[in-house]
């Protein structure tokens, strides 16, 4: 028997799943996360699941994770402190930044920057100079290097290095000379190079990526390492870590350890890869997903089976250069409070929540204020008088308490008070997605809606009406969907390179020789990680603009399509897409700006999940009667065992359907069926 176990670390649990790879069997744990240590979290989730399942540990062969560790150092401000060598003369790049102050015409008045994650304390310019196309102008002075880096060893604070050289990006030689020098004077400690992290234009850009790199590479380092020999000793030497980069694909431990920089939204992304896997399958390649926790939801559009990839990476207010899954995200979760202001007497939702501590007042963990998931509970979506999530007991009379609140400062029935709460979510969800898709330039009418997370689900049927995007889908374990994610995922990495070149000035034959390099150089550490090359695929990218303009648009084709269509595929796809979010297209003109090799690990398939027995009823399925509140009246209905529900059944709404770890509500003039992957797929009744 071979296993493979998906987990995702949040802020307050730790998901996990584990994958029975010949039977598609399924077991899931939940455990409490361990902020001073992800690792700890993990190994007793490991723990708990394979007791739970009666799996030996040692029949996991593969661990896929998706970790916040790199985001929360950049987060909490508890990264490395950080020396920088620079090109003397460009020692305040980080300071001067891109001159940017938030706010009105003012906001300079009152912005209060951050301190630099590279202090200038701890900056070094070096005598040296690459030239825009990539000739040595002033050789390194390495003499004079060597001795500004005793200087800095000596105040004993570097605890890692960056080196990022004006246009090292065209030229890598003054870098990798510096990088050996210091490797002499700094010894142990990790030292990131602009030429290796992000090789690209846009000087700024470059140094805060490759900065937040070694920012956070000790803390990523040490807990890659930690769990890594914690899964050995628990299931063998030839146990496979692989942690989820943020663009969606996973990187070995090692390379994780290597370039942190990626791993910043691993969290958000493991939740949309899974969509893609159950959806995919399913024959849904056009899909918007949202993922609703208990403070906010997470809204993606997938196009094909991919999700929208952007080029640089957000986190607080450290902008980088690094691929991420376009997510956005609206302040909108199960925990969001309710509230009226004296002043406007207008109903507000969010973005406070009440957290996991203390919670929604049904939860009975000292909460008082109306949230969102007390309004479900007051409209009967969270059914009070049936245990779900296993044993979690739910209290409607303190929902109805605190949701009375509401009610009582705007003069309205309880039940108007709950539904209005429920609409105003739901709203603020629908504006999220209107960001991923009709300001894009897509009709979400095009694409299935996909919901998720522990509160996704309750909220998916209403959010299909507002999309009108059709199927709306609840994937299976929707709760534990991203741990789904991570365990699902293909192996990748990159390789980039600045090409500034006219589209009509560009030879097929010499891009395709520069890509096959670009190829090469993204495929050295997954066979360094032990993949054979034959089991590897690649896709090319390239980034487009016309003239003259300040951004660009990715553009993704292959080898074959290069050969076969020429320049012409780039320019075509960058017309098409530059048509669509501006409303116009020049038709010449292209600069390539950038190209890229994607590489990815075909990975093993794994059995489909098993469904319900086909000979069981609808009513074999029921567990009980309930009713819930919609549209100013009660509806009575029935609660379902989704574990039970197989393709031949048909739940038609009003119907609530229960499984471990989410709740599913279909609303009257709705129905919903499970497909052969087990998907929930919810429709109007026609």
């Amino acid at each position: 028997m071979s296993y493979r176990l998906g987990v995702d670390v949040g802020g307050t649990f730790t998901d996990l799943l584990l994958i029975d790879e010949q039977t598609g069997k399924t077991f899931t744990a939940k455990v409490p996360s361990t902020p001073h240590d992800s690792s700890v979290g993990v190994l007793n989730g490991v723990a708990r699941i394979c007791e739970e399942s009666g799996v030996d540990p040692k029949q996991i062969h593969r661990v896929m994770h998706g970790t916040t560790v790199a985001t929360n150092a950049v987060l909490t401000g508890k990264g490395a402190k950080v020396g920088l060598v620079t090109t003397k003369g460009y020692e305040q790049t980080l300071q001067v930044a891109r001159s940017f102050c938030p706010g009105g015409l003012g906001g300079w008045v009152s912005y209060v920057k951050n301190p630099l994650l590279a202090p200038l304390e701890l900056t070094i310019g070096a005598a040296e100079r690459i030239d825009a196309k990539g000739e040595i102008v002033s050789a390194l002075d390495e003499e004079a290097l060597r001795a500004d880096m005793d200087k800095l060893a000596a105040k004993g604070e570097v605890e890692a290095l960056t080196i990022c050289f004006i246009n090292s990006y065209l030229n890598a030689s003054h870098e990798l000379r510096a990088k050996a020098i210091a490797e002499e004077v700094f010894g142990e400690i990790p030292i990131s190079i602009s030429s290796e992290v992000v090789p690209e234009m846009q000087e700024y850009e470059r140094t805060e990526t490759t900065v937040v790199n070694s920012y956070v590479r000790p803390e990523v380092a040490k807990y890659v390492r930690n769990l890594q020999n914690s899964l050995e000793e628990r299931m063998g030497e030839e146990v496979q870590l692989s942690i989820l980069r943020s663009d969606g694909g996973l990187a070995s431990g090692r390379a994780s350890a290597e370039s942190p920089v990626n791993l910043l939204m691993s969290g958000p992304a493991g939740g949309v890869s899974g969509a893609i896997y159950f959806c995919s399958r399913a024959g849904f390649d056009n899909i918007l997903t949202f993922d609703m926790g208990g403070t906010s939801t997470d809204v993606a559009l997938i196009q094909n089976s991919k999700a929208k990839v952007r080029r640089e990476t957000v986190v607080g207010d450290v902008r980088v250069r690094a691929p991420s899954v376009d997510v956005r995200t609206v302040g909108a979760g199960g925990g969001s409070i309710a509230f009226v202001p004296e002043l406007t007497k207008a109903l507000r939702v969010g973005p406070e929540s009440a957290g996991a501590v203390p919670g929604p007042a049904a939860y009975m963990k000292g909460g008082t204020e109306p949230t969102v998931c007390d309004a479900n509970v007051v409209l009967g979506y969270l059914p009070s008088d049936a245990q779900l999530g296993g044993a979690m007991a739910i209290d409607r009379d303190a929902a109805v308490t605190a949701v009375q609140k509401v009610a009582d400062a705007m003069g309205i029935d309880l039940m108007e008070a709950a539904e209005g709460i429920i609409k105003i979510v739901n709203e603020a969800m629908f504006g999220a997605l209107r960001l991923v898709s009709v300001e894009q330039g897509y009709d979400p009418r095009d694409f299935s809606l996909v919901g998720f997370g522990g509160a996704g689900p309750l909220h998916a049927n209403a959010l299909g009406i507002l999309t009108e995007a059709w199927p709306v889908i609840v994937p299976p374990g929707p709760g534990v969907l991203c741990a789904y994610g991570d365990a699902t995922t293909q192996v990748q990495d990159e390789a980039t390179r600045t090409y500034l070149s006219l589209a009509e000035d560009t030879n097929v034959d010499s891009l395709l020789a520069d890509l096959g390099e670009l190829r090469a150089r993204a495929a050295e550490s997954l066979i360094a990680d032990g993949i054979n090359e034959a089991d590897l695929e690649v896709v090319f990218q390239a980034d487009l603009r016309y003239a003259g303009q300040a951004f660009e648009i990715s553009v993704e084709f292959t080898e074959q399509e290069l050969k076969t269509g020429g320049l012409k595929v780039l320019t075509d796809h960058f017309d098409q897409e530059h048509e669509k979010l501006f409303t116009f297209k020049l038709g010449d003109g292209h600069e390539i700006l950038m190209i890229r090799a994607l590489v990815k690990a075909v990975s093993g398939s794994i059995a489909e999940r098993p469904l319900g027995e086909e000979i069981l009823s609808l009513d074999d399925c029921k567990i009980q009667p309930t009713r819930f509140f919609y549209e100013g009246q009660w509806h009575e209905g029935a609660l379902f065992d989704r574990a039970k529900l197989h393709q031949k059944l048909v739940v038609a709404g009003p119907a609530i359907i229960s499984e471990m770890d989410s709740t599913t509500v279909v609303l009257p003039g709705y129905q919903a069926n499970i497909d052969a992957v087990g998907n929930l797929l919810i429709n109007p009744v026609k």
